[in-house]
């Protein structure tokens, strides 16, 4: 467990005497499946004086921490925090009884609207819990080394917590009072009232509650256990199921065994206080971690729950030889702490469908350790302190680390990293790898992104957990395994699995090119499909072979002339509208400016010895795609010259997509010459390129702050970061090997829509992930540019969130 950063905020003014005071009140922070942080704050994360006392939320990405959003501020104390399933929505409940539902505005992470509220007055929520959506895969311990996908991972039998008509999973929230008090808030589709609640008693009578945790059960329902406090009294135990019936919901609320801890405690105990309770695996409700505080220690325990056999008079004996079974909570195991425990957390999601599930306990205790434990005997696997954190380097009068302790930590949901925070707003990142080793083996790290790749989960904990020197091995061994599976699967997880090469390619200093070759061939991808969506088949009879289908076969044919291809094929096929067509001439362009580039490369690539990793120049499937826009262009141009690309050109009358045409089809098609002949012709039309045409410049080494990128290999850990600050130790400028000749704009270009947007745009939306820019807003709205637009509204081609950001002049 290797501690990679933390977030601090600046240091307090000299005048404000009475830091200490302010912290006395509750921290939480949770992470999502998108590896998006929220947390909370006593005092606003740039006030230096105290005077914003309350509660604060904020979220962060992982990979720019630095760059926090304020969700909202609240005058009384936030006690539950949770994200939901997808990660897309967040919980927020406080000491009042008020429930606050929010969701990202636009799916942009500093821009944030409220669903609905709820207030069950008088009531301070505990606890809080998505309803379950229904979906759930896992790794097949028994096929875990099969080669297809639909093998190795499979969809699990699991129940939504809440059916709506048709099955379909409803939306909404359970949480849990110090009363006993049980409430639902579901998310209804009226605009009048966007939410509705009620609420129930957790047991027959109402009892005082000082911690809670909720988890999922495979049939639907929620186990929920509490305990009051003392080491006294037991923990109970509740099912609990929420049904929807005409727009409102029920509870219905069920008392399962409970158990008293003196039963695994020893006799000697001097822990009298309950603090923490928590479910091993929130999907798994066999085993439950408690853990008990006194004043100088304290100690955590396993319980599970077990079969027993018990003893029955015969007379009541059933006529079957069957004992009669039941089920109770069984002592497994302890751990004793030194010190007294301030946070605890497990497992978030079992990857592996074994039984128990492989997970861990993680506990801090209030001198600053953390302690990662193994679920089955609690025997630790490994240690840190924030007291052996620090380096040497820094000021010791920076920060407040003296009284420092953690006041919550949550897991990710690949279980690669652990977020901590403590009371003073504070972020902590570790790095968590399995069985307490010092690396992410090959194997498990491209199991990890396989699971990814199914799943649709968020990969960026693996990023921060790789070595540099693995990332090419672990790139091929990916792409080996994503090979063999169907045509129909790589087809169905083509662009995930672009998503996820090139982000493990810009981690090296080496990958950049082949990172960009990726990157253009997810668009090339995207603009074939948004292109060929746009074309209607004038048969209607004829379904079998579509437009499409038509050039697509033409293409395979050993054609060079651009213009001979048009003669095989139907030109109503390929009719749109001028309008629509003149709103995607920059992606027209985007298209013929790749080519022109691709080609004016293939001299210089010819002359490499050796290279590995993926290029663009050798993938014929690519470059058959391009051939095919070329055509698809060619015939818009007769219907709507305006739209076709602009070229600066050496001579008028040089049909520049004929000719790139014409030399695409010699690298692809060597039309029955040897190779070498070819290869020689071509490359002297390519070297006289930029002497004919102005070639653009296509990718743009433009500088990026994050944490994944090749710089931070060559960091000494931990990152001393600051809220509002992006670090200057990692500014990382990639080296792209620009085309001689290349026309070098200085501007910043949209990376979605291929647009220039000015050398310094005022507002413009960046990835959190891989630093691209788009515009805003769009001013054209055809219907296919809406769908374009629409195409990365929830995310960047690379996969990462979107902000607004605002460049300060």
């Amino acid at each position: 467990m290797e501690l990679l950063y933390t977030v601090n905020r600046k240091a307090f003014s000299k005048s404000f005497s009475n830091q200490e005071s302010l912290y006395n009140g509750q921290s939480l922070c949770t992470l999502s499946c998108r590896n998006i942080a929220a947390f909370t704050t006593v005092t606003e994360l740039d006030d230096n004086n105290g005077k914003t006392w309350g509660s604060h939320v904020y979220v962060v990405d992982l990979n720019m921490p630095w760059h926090a959003h304020k969700v909202l501020s609240s005058k009384h104390s936030i006690t539950a925090l949770e994200w939901n399933l997808p990660g897309d929505k967040l919980v927020v409940a406080n000491s009042i009884g008020n429930v606050q539902l929010w969701m990202f505005k636009d799916h942009v992470l500093n821009d944030w609207t409220l669903i609905g509220c709820t207030c069950f007055v008088g009531e301070h929520i505990l606890g809080a819990a998505w309803f379950h959506n229904g979906k759930k895969t896992g790794l097949v311990a028994e096929k875990k080394d099969s080669i297809h996908y639909s093998e190795k991972f499979s969809h699990l039998p699991f129940a939504p917590s809440v059916r709506q008509f048709g099955g379909r999973a409803a939306e909404g929230v359970l949480v849990v009072s110090t009363t006993g008090m049980v409430g639902a808030v579901m998310i209804t589709k009226d605009f009048q009232n966007p939410i509705c609640s009620s609420t129930e008693s957790l047991g027959s009578t109402r009892h005082r509650i000082t911690s809670v945790d909720l988890c999922y059960g495979k049939n639907g329902h929620f186990l929920v256990a509490v305990s009051s406090g003392s080491i006294c009294l037991p923990i109970r135990c509740y099912r609990v199921l929420v049904r929807k019936t005409d727009e409102k919901c029920t509870i219905t609320s069920q008392a399962l065994p409970s158990f008293f801890l003196q039963d695994g405690a020893p006799k000697d105990n001097t822990c009298t206080n309950v603090t923490h309770l928590k479910f091993v695996v929130r999907e798994d409700a066999d085993s439950l971690v408690v853990a008990a505080n006194s004043e100088n220690g304290g100690f955590v325990e396993v319980w599970e729950l077990r079969e027993k056999s018990q003893p029955v008079h015969k007379l009541f004996q059933p006529k079957t030889l069957e004992p009669f079974k039941t089920v109770v909570w069984q002592h497994q195991s302890q751990y004793r702490c030194q010190s007294p425990v301030t946070a605890i957390t497990t497992t978030k999601l079992p990857i592996i469908t074994t039984l128990p599930p492989p997970s861990y306990v993680i506990v801090a205790l209030a001198d600053s350790s953390i302690h990662c434990l193994n679920r089955d005997c609690l025997k630790e696997v490994s240690y840190s302190s924030l007291n052996m954190a620090w380096r040497q380097d820094e000021p010791t009068n920076k920060y407040f680390k003296s009284s420092t302790s953690l006041a919550h930590m949550d897991i990710s949901w690949l279980g690669c990293v652990l977020l901590a925070c403590d009371n003073y707003g504070s972020l902590y990142l570790y790095k968590l790898l399995p069985d307490g080793g010092s690396s992410l083996t090959l194997g498990y790290a491209c199991t990890l992104l396989e699971y990814c790749l199914v799943t649709g989960l968020d990969w960026l904990d693996v990023l921060l957990c790789l070595r540099g020197s693995m990332i090419e091995t672990l790139c091929e061994r990916l792409d080996a395994s994503y090979t063999r599976q169907t045509q129909p699967i790589q087809q169905y997880l083509y662009v995930q699995f672009l998503s996820i090469k090139t982000s493990l390619y810009r981690m090296i200093v080496s990958g950049q090119n082949k990172a960009a070759d990726l990157s253009s061939l997810l668009m090339v991808h995207s603009v074939a499909t948004a292109f060929k969506s746009l074309l209607r088949p004038s048969d209607l009879i004829s379904h079998d072979k579509g437009p499409a289908e038509s050039l697509a076969a033409v293409i395979t044919e050993p054609i060079s002339d651009v213009d001979k291809v048009l003669l095989h094929l139907d030109p109503k096929e390929f009719t749109v509208e001028p309008s629509t067509l003149q709103s995607l001439q920059q992606l027209i362009q985007w298209v013929a400016d790749l080519a022109l580039n691709l080609l004016a490369r293939l001299p210089e690539q010819r002359m490499q010895m050796k290279s590995g990793g993926y290029e663009l120049l050798k993938d014929h499937k690519a470059l058959n795609t391009i051939r095919e826009l070329l055509v698809i262009i060619r015939i818009w141009g007769l219907l709507r010259p305006l739209c076709l690309p602009v070229f600066l050109r050496s001579a008028d009358n040089l049909d520049v997509l004929a000719l790139l045409f014409r030399l695409l089809s010699k690298l692809v098609q060597p039309n029955g010459e040897t190779q070498q002949q070819i290869d020689d012709g071509l490359i002297d039309d390519c070297c006289l390129l930029p002497n004919q045409i102005m070639i653009p410049q296509l990718h743009q080494g433009s500088s990026i702050t994050a944490l994944t990128s090749p710089v931070v290999f060559y960091q000494s850990l931990p990152l001393q970061l600051e809220y509002g600050i992006e670090p200057e130790q990692l500014l990382y400028t990639p080296e792209l090997n620009p085309v001689e000749g290349c026309m070098h704009s200085g501007q910043v270009v949209d990376t979605i829509r291929h647009l220039y947007l000015g050398k310094q745009p005022l507002l413009v939306k960046q990835c959190t992930r891989c630093g691209g820019k788009v515009q805003v807003q769009n001013m054209t709205r055809t219907a296919a540019i809406r769908a374009w637009d629409q195409r990365w509204t929830r995310a960047c081609r690379c996969g990462g969130f979107w902000r607004i950001h605002k460049t300060c002049l």
